[in-house]
């Protein structure tokens, strides 16, 4: 029986099967994730390139309404950009921006969390005050904090090119004490345990103890809480740029756009901002709802 014989008859994989809900959410965020990664050959036009477009197509309606057509389904902007294509394009951007910060953050939060844990003593007092401490901000403050202080250490015309990485080491610098609790809390239980006794016994390393064997019997929750943290990232970064600080208009993601669109919503161009927000409510909800199942189907005590 090979590997992915396995893993289908295992009980992760019978609970997915015997799950509507996460069929769905899966079939859903595969669909968005092809669709936005496989914008530049799946997308019907280059809403960024400047040669295509046409400012005679601008605020076209979607093609079921008067005035709209089937070459610009779900309308144009204000630029004549193709709504459906930048909201391919604007997905790529978010899920890019969300995939980097949450593996920062799981990153940060394991090296954290297992030197908490094992080693204990005062590394982990000084850690755990200060994920308490930045606990009792909130993830967007922080974030805005980073963002300003980058924004203002960096020449002006620079802005632009550390956009995409300010923002993700923003939202990453906000969500590492999430892991680093959860890593310790377990790596204070696995610590003791008679494979770590042994370990030690032998004169093996505490960093290979550590990392080779008590970080993979702790990885169980860091996965389920990465996939629920994917969607907190992602609604940051929308908060993030529509409220203008989040990456630049030449590379708009989800949040940009229904920024954008919200200077003509009240002007009757409702589908410049409406169909990006649904889209991004799309992408966030599949994501919670695989979390959600994720959580159940990889707790012991439930199953």
């Amino acid at each position: 029986m090979n590997a992915w014989q396995r893993f289908w008859d295992g009980d992760v994989a019978w609970s997915w099967r015997h799950s509507p809900v996460a069929i769905v959410s899966t079939v859903v965020l595969l669909v968005l994730m092809v669709a936005s990664f496989g914008a530049p050959w799946v997308a019907p036009h280059n809403p960024f390139d400047l040669a295509t477009l046409n400012l005679l197509d601008a605020l076209k309606p979607p093609a079921w309404e008067s005035g709209g057509d089937m070459v610009h389904v779900l309308g144009t902007d204000s630029q004549g950009r193709d709504m459906l294509s930048a909201i391919m394009y604007g997905m790529q951007v978010s899920l890019l921006i969300g995939l980097a910060s949450v593996l920062l953050s799981v990153f940060l939060g394991i090296v954290l969390g297992l030197l908490a844990g094992y080693l204990g003593g005062r590394i982990d007092a000084y850690i755990m005050r200060v994920a308490d401490v930045q606990l009792s901000f909130p993830a967007i403050l922080i974030a805005l904090l980073i963002d300003g202080v980058a924004r203002a250490v960096v020449p002006r015309e620079m802005h632009e090119i550390i956009a995409f990485p300010v923002l993700v080491f923003a939202i990453a610098l906000a969500g590492w004490p999430q892991y680093a609790r959860t890593v310790r809390g377990s790596t204070m239980v696995e610590k003791n345990r008679e494979y770590v006794q042994a370990a030690r016994v032998i004169g093996i390393s505490s960093p290979v103890i550590m990392f080779r064997h008590v970080l993979p019997n702790v990885l169980g929750p860091v996965l389920v809480l990465a996939t629920v943290h994917l969607a907190t990232a992602i609604i940051t970064e929308a908060t993030l740029s529509f409220l203008g600080v989040g990456v630049p208009p030449t590379s708009p993601s989800l949040g940009t756009l229904i920024r954008i669109g919200n200077d003509f919503l009240f002007s009757g161009e409702w589908w410049i901002t409406i169909f990006p927000g649904i889209a991004l409510v799309l992408l966030v909800l599949a994501v919670n709802l695989l979390g959600d199942w994720m959580r159940d189907a990889l707790n012991p005590r439930l199953n």
